[in-house]
């Protein structure tokens, strides 16, 4: 039996992007419509969502009115999300480089985005950067020890991923001067299998 590529984000989702949509509800499992609602109204505000991918999440936000800004590492999941709304704003950039000036954004949003980065403090002085002053950062912690398998036209895939502890994205979040707002765990029984995190600059 073969072993099982694991590819960076770029190219992993990239390759992925054509079945990405399918797994939605799968997906949606993990935040158990606890996400959305801790947004609150967020009706003309600037959000930056940081691995929008498919636009999961992005669809909703622009029918609560938000002015949304779609980032994601991999072209081709954004050429998906171009095509389900040609309005929106979508630029392929890296979470841990923003290509955003200080003080942009009111609210930035990542969902199922830290799993990919090995050290996300660099993403959370990043997002700290570019929020307002009393602004919002949202993200979700997957617990996922190890890659799950990807299934793609031509075979098997995985995406390289990172286990995240959630005292240490607490402790890495108030380091940078963020005020812990909500620390949330989305439970299935008596295992956490989601940490959903708002914090304010």
């Amino acid at each position: 039996m073969s072993k099982i590529k694991i590819f960076n984000s770029a190219a992993g989702y990239d390759l992925a992007a054509a079945g990405y949509d399918k797994k939605e509800k799968y997906l949606n499992s993990f935040e158990q419509n606890k996400l959305l609602p801790l947004l609150g109204s967020i009706k003309d505000k600037e959000v930056l969502e940081v691995g929008a991918g498919t636009g999961r999440l992005t669809i909703s936000l622009i029918h609560s009115g938000a002015k949304v800004t779609a980032l994601d590492i991999s072209s081709q999941m954004l050429e998906i999300l171009r095509n389900k709304n040609s309005k929106l704003e979508v630029i392929v950039g890296d979470a841990e480089n923003l290509p955003f000036t200080d003080n942009t954004f009111d609210v930035v949003i990542g969902a199922f985005l830290i799993v990919h980065l090995k050290d996300p403090k660099i993403f959370f002085d990043e997002a700290y950067r570019v929020l307002k002053d009393g602004g919002r950062l949202i993200v979700t912690n997957i617990n996922q020890k190890e890659a799950p398998e990807i299934k793609i036209k031509n075979g098997t895939i995985k995406i390289a991923s990172y286990y995240h502890r959630p005292d240490q994205l607490i402790e890495a979040l108030e380091n940078l001067a963020f005020k812990i707002e909500k620390n949330i765990f989305v439970r299935e029984q008596d295992t956490w299998v989601n940490q959903i995190i708002v914090a304010s600059k």
